[in-house]
């Protein structure tokens, strides 16, 4: 009974940093190197943030004076307890009361009678059992409903579910044997119908370290979507390849692997997240050789001209959302003009790092068209020497400028692609 209080608590210090303008993905890192991972904080704190909006709309109503930003941690651990009693089919009477034992392990005694009060006040609200109306911003909402007026209510579905894992597999004839390794370890798999090195495993509690293939580099963790930029860049033998904004690497590995004889170089801004990148490198090993630079190309060009150019712009996320719930809560409207410049800067300058003929893949994981075709339009009318490369992806949906995945549709998460060429000098 200590230890599930203790993990409790654990897990409402992780969802209180998200609270405070955290990380989901550096909390829970944070508490694993402390503490070691565990299953249960994992899926209380993941499942909170993921629904935080939503329950927050039941619990403010019973507080009778917002919490002090001291107390982040006893509001985390509402959410828990009634994210518990609502999605988890955890009874009510044991949400709360494992919630308001759980005041102890996070050495704030005081706030029993409160949690007790503000739960059992929640548990009793009819929207537990009919579900919140809004689990997501409401400036988010409005540009979704703009952008996907059909398509909208299945993206905020989608949004609030759990993302099946997605692996990638080498190469495509190694899906087949993986497939049935992973199904001999009574995992739920199949192949992904559309992408050829894809697999989509379903179902709770798999170790992606005791995978089969994973230690020896024969499988990895990638979106479905995201295994598509290797094949629509199609670098060449002998090909010069710069992968802008790399790390963590996922998408770098993929280019070595579908092209072993291209000279790669890596780029990436952030230090910690190069490391990442040369971890991944290291376990999955590479045939082609990888050069590794920490450049911000938003204030410095790469060394030389590159035949084919993968720019995978840092974005608003609103594709990969639930992968990464804790962005309803960090990303705001007003982050949204200095993201559309960022891309624009970052288009301009890679622009005169391409050689005559080149080709360059623009790449977001956001479903906002001001980030996708609408920054492709702006571009190619400010770039005579630019032309765009039709994507035939029948299952995807085509735009004005580029395809666009949407979240879960295609058990893909949402990416768009644009490929843009250089006239030839």
């Amino acid at each position: 009974m200590r230890q599930a209080l203790i993990l409790r608590a654990r897990a409402a210090r992780v969802v209180a940093r998200v609270l405070e303008g955290g990380a989901l993905d550096e909390a829970l890192h944070l508490d694993r190197e402390r503490h070691g991972r565990h299953g249960l904080v994992d899926e209380l704190a993941i499942g909170a943030v993921r629904q935080a909006l939503g329950l927050g709309q039941i619990i403010d109503p019973l507080l009778a004076r917002p919490l002090k930003a001291r107390d982040t941690d006893v509001r985390a651990l509402m959410l828990i307890g009634l994210y518990q009693a609502r999605d988890l089919d955890t009874p009510a009477e044991v949400a709360v009361s494992s919630a308001v034992a759980a005041t102890e392990a996070l050495r704030k005694d005081w706030a029993k009678g409160l949690v007790n009060a503000v739960l059992r006040g929640a548990v009793a609200d009819q929207r537990i059992v009919t579900g919140t109306p809004l689990n997501h911003p409401h400036w988010l909402v409005e540009r979704l409903r703009a952008a996907w007026p059909a398509q909208w209510p299945a993206i905020l579905g989608a949004n609030d579910t759990q993302a099946p894992l997605s692996l990638r597999v080498a190469e495509p004839h190694d899906r087949a044997p993986i497939l049935e390794a992973l199904t001999a370890q009574g995992l739920a798999a199949h192949a992904h119908a559309h992408v050829a090195t894809a697999l989509v495993v379903t179902g709770a509690g798999v170790k992606v370290g005791e995978l089969p293939g994973f230690a020896a580099g024969l499988v990895t963790v990638q979106d479905a979507g995201a295994q598509l930029a290797a094949p629509l860049l199609d670098p060449q033998p002998g090909d010069t390849v710069l992968d802008a904004c790399a790390a963590p690497g996922g998408k770098t590995l993929h280019l070595a692997s579908f092209c072993p004889q291209a000279r790669i170089t890596a780029v990436d801004r952030d230090a910690r997240r190069l490391a990442r990148l040369a971890e991944n490198i290291a376990r999955m090993g590479s045939a082609s050789p990888i050069t590794v630079r920490e450049l911000d190309l938003t204030s410095t060009a790469p060394e030389g001209r590159f035949a084919r150019i993968l720019l995978d712009a840092p974005c608003s996320g609103s594709g990969v959302i639930r992968r990464h719930p804790d962005i309803k809560l960090l990303r705001r409207a007003a982050d949204m003009p200095a993201l559309v410049d960022r891309q624009r800067i970052l288009l301009d300058r890679l622009w005169t790092s391409l050689a005559p003929g080149g080709t360059l893949l623009y790449v977001t994981c956001s479903i906002l068209p001001e980030e996708n075709e609408d920054q492709i339009a702006a571009f190619l009318a400010r770039t005579p020497h630019a032309r765009e490369h039709p994507i035939a992806l029948p299952w995807a949906l085509a735009r004005a400028h580029g395809v666009q995945l949407l979240p879960g549709a295609e058990e893909t998460d949402g990416f768009y692609y644009a490929r843009l060429s250089k006239s030839p000098a």
